[in-house]
C-alpha cells in the first residue's frame, strides 16, 4: 500500500502553505483560508465544496499548527465541516455548511466538568414542540463566543443519545470565558444550558453520530499538535545550526545533538500515529495518536525551550506559542491518564 500523499493532497499542503505564509492578522488569514476554499474541502461538491475527506481537512490542520496562527480551522473544520458533511441532513448541510465558505465559524461542546468527551453526557435534552430543550454545563468550549452554531452531545428523554445544533446566542445559553494556556489568542467559554432550543444533527438517536464526533474531534486536535511539534522542531534545528557558543554552532555539541533527536523522535511519532488515524479514522488509530500527543508533544516542548536557552520564553519569539497549544491540546484530549484508560477500557 502506497502511503504517500498523491497530486490533490500535495497541491492542499503547498496552497495551506502558502496562505498562511502570506498572511499575518488573525482576521485577513482566516478570510483567506476560506476565499482559498480550505475550510471546505469536505464539503460536498454540489454545495460549493471539495467533497473531499478527513486526510486532506487534516493536512490543512497541520500547516495551521505549524504555524500556529490564531485561527478557529480546527473547531469549524474538525468540530462542525466534517461532523456535519458526515452526519447532517440535506437541509442541515446547505444552512451550515454554505456559510462556512464565506467564513461562518462551527464548534463543538465535547467536554463536562471532571468528563472529557464523555460518551453518555449529564447535558439532556427532552422533546419540545419540534425541537429539542437542552439544559447541562459543558467546559473548555473552544471559539464558542463568535461560532455560528455549537454541536452539543446530549442524552435525549427517550434514553438515546444524539448530537445537537445550538445557537450560542439563543435564549437559555450562557457563555462564561475561561482562560487557557494560550491566552486571549484561543478563547475558550463555559457554556451553560438551561432550556435552550436545539436541533437533532441527523435522525440518530444511537450514539453513533457522537461518536463520529468524538473521533472526528480527536483526530483533528492530533492533526494540528502533529504541526505545532513539526514547527516547534523546525525553530529549533534553526536556532541550533546558527547559535554558536565557544565558536562552535551548538548542533555540534553531542549531548545536544542528543536532545534534539529525542523531539525529531517525538515528532515523528505523532506524525505517523496522526496520518493512521485519519487516513482510516479507526477507533483504535485515533486513540493511539490521541494518546502519543498527551504523553510526549509537552516533554518535547520542554526539551525545545530547554534548548532555546531564554530566548525561548521571549514574547517576540514563537516558541512560546508552540507550548501553549501543546498544553492546551493535550488537555483537550483528556491528558495522558484518561488516554491511557481509554485504551485499557477498549483493548480486546
Amino acid at each position: 500500500m502506497d502511503f504517500n500523499l498523491d497530486e490533490a493532497q500535495r497541491e492542499v499542503v503547498d496552497l495551506a502553505r502558502e496562505v498562511l505564509r502570506r498572511e499575518h492578522d488573525p482576521d485577513t488569514t482566516w478570510k483567506a483560508l476560506a476565499r482559498a476554499g480550505l475550510l471546505t474541502l469536505a464539503v460536498p461538491g454540489d454545495l460549493g465544496g471539495a467533497g473531499l475527506g478527513v486526510l486532506e481537512c487534516a493536512l490543512v490542520l497541520t500547516e495551521v499548527g505549524r504555524c500556529v496562527k490564531d485561527v478557529p480551522a480546527l473547531e469549524t473544520v474538525a468540530f462542525g465541516v466534517l461532523p456535519v458533511a458526515r452526519n447532517g441532513t440535506e437541509a442541515q448541510r446547505r444552512e451550515l455548511l454554505g456559510p462556512v465558505g464565506d467564513g461562518a465559524v462551527l464548534t463543538a461542546a465535547l467536554h463536562e466538568p471532571s468528563a472529557p468527551l464523555p460518551s453518555a453526557p449529564r447535558t439532556t435534552a427532552r422533546p419540545d414542540g419540534t425541537g429539542w430543550a437542552l439544559s447541562g454545563t459543558l467546559t473548555g468550549v473552544r471559539e464558542a463566543g463568535q461560532a455560528h452554531r455549537v454541536l452539543v452531545p446530549a442524552s435525549l428523554a427517550d434514553g438515546g443519545t444524539g448530537v445537537l445544533l445550538v445557537d450560542p446566542a439563543a435564549a437559555g445559553v450562557s457563555l462564561t470565558p475561561t482562560p487557557g494556556s494560550a491566552g486571549a489568542g484561543r478563547p475558550e467559554y463555559t457554556l451553560r444550558l438551561d432550556g435552550a432550543p436545539g436541533e437533532l444533527l441527523g435522525d440518530d438517536t444511537t450514539g453513533r453520530v457522537l461518536h463520529d464526533l468524538h473521533r472526528l474531534a480527536l483526530a483533528g486536535a492530533c492533526a494540528v499538535g502533529d504541526g505545532v511539534l513539526a514547527g516547534a522542531l523546525e525553530l529549533t534545528a534553526e536556532h541550533l545550526r546558527t547559535r554558536e557558543q565557544f565558536g562552535r554552532p551548538l548542533a555540534t555539541f553531542q549531548a545536544v545533538a542528543q536532545q534534539v533527536a529525542d523531539v525529531y523522535l517525538a515528532s515523528r511519532t505523532v506524525h505517523l500515529a496522526t496520518l493512521a488515524a485519519c487516513w482510516r479514522l479507526d477507533p483504535a488509530d485515533v486513540r493511539i495518536a490521541a494518546y502519543w500527543l498527551a504523553e510526549h508533544a509537552p516533554p518535547a516542548l520542554h526539551t525545545c525551550h530547554h534548548l532555546h536557552g531564554g530566548i525561548g520564553v521571549d514574547q517576540d519569539y514563537p516558541l512560546h506559542r508552540h507550548y501553549s497549544w501543546t498544553k492546551d491540546l493535550a488537555r483537550f484530549v483528556g491528558g495522558v491518564e484518561h488516554r491511557l484508560e481509554a485504551m485499557a477500557c477498549t483493548s480486546n
